[in-house]
């Protein structure tokens, strides 16, 4: 079941790079929080190669469950900065860096490690609460600390927009966060620094592809829903 998801998750995701003329598809990254190594095996043999984890801890144990496939991991939660250093030497993208503090830990941490992971500035667009991410008049700063880092790279940046019903009403915030990335490069952040637009999830990455994102993060269409949270 998950390698026919897989399959359809891809066919959806290439028809909307075309519908969006984008020279590239998307990299597609199945986020497998909250599943078991075995689901991950069953998507990495339909072909997946790039996997999302949300938890430091969890994204480790998997890893180290299915070394032998040569995975790459992705850490798509907050990151504490407690837990910098642990990241950086285990996941080869980081989406969720959000202040010079936490950049600068995954930094050490990846030059004592000996790993340069890609980095991904989380952008705050809405000024949401509940959410995590450095706010746009904040990004200028931040990114051009990024350049200077010793090990690891910045890529590009990352949203999570406000939750909506209709896939369609994500799109202003898709929409934005490409104008911003534009704005960077404006500014004198080279275009090869902020290539990656990681935006768009299950519900909604088909409009998010439309409006410039090249990775997505899809969990739900492709394992299935998660069980409640217990406490």
């Amino acid at each position: 079941m998950i390698s026919q998801h897989v399959h359809a998750v891809r066919r959806r995701l290439e028809a909307a790079a075309h519908r969006a003329q984008s020279p590239t598809v998307p990299t597609l990254i199945a986020v497998s929080k909250t599943f078991p190594a075995g689901d991950v095996r069953e998507a990495a043999a339909a072909g997946q190669r790039d996997f999302g984890e949300n938890r430091v801890q969890e994204g480790l144990d998997k890893a180290a469950a299915t070394a032998d496939l040569g995975l790459t991991w992705h850490l798509i939660g907050h990151l504490q900065t407690n837990k910098a250093r642990k990241a950086a030497a285990a996941f080869q993208w980081i989406h969720s860096i959000d202040s010079l503090d936490l950049l600068r830990k995954v930094d050490a941490g990846a030059a004592e490690a000996g790993t340069s992971p890609n980095l991904l500035l989380q952008v705050d667009l809405a000024g949401e609460e509940t959410k995590f991410g450095a706010p746009p008049e904040a990004l200028r700063a931040l990114a051009a600390a990024a350049l200077e880092l010793k090990a690891a790279r910045l890529r590009g940046l990352m949203i999570i927009p406000p939750a909506v019903d209709d896939p369609n009403d994500a799109r202003p915030w898709f929409r934005r966060l490409r104008d911003v990335r534009d704005q960077l490069v404006s500014d004198g952040i080279p275009a090869e620094a902020l290539r990656e637009l990681s935006m768009g999830m299950s519900h909604d990455f088909e409009v998010a592809i439309e409006e410039g994102a090249t990775m997505v993060r899809v969990g739900t269409a492709i394992f299935g829903g998660r069980p409640p949270v217990t406490p």
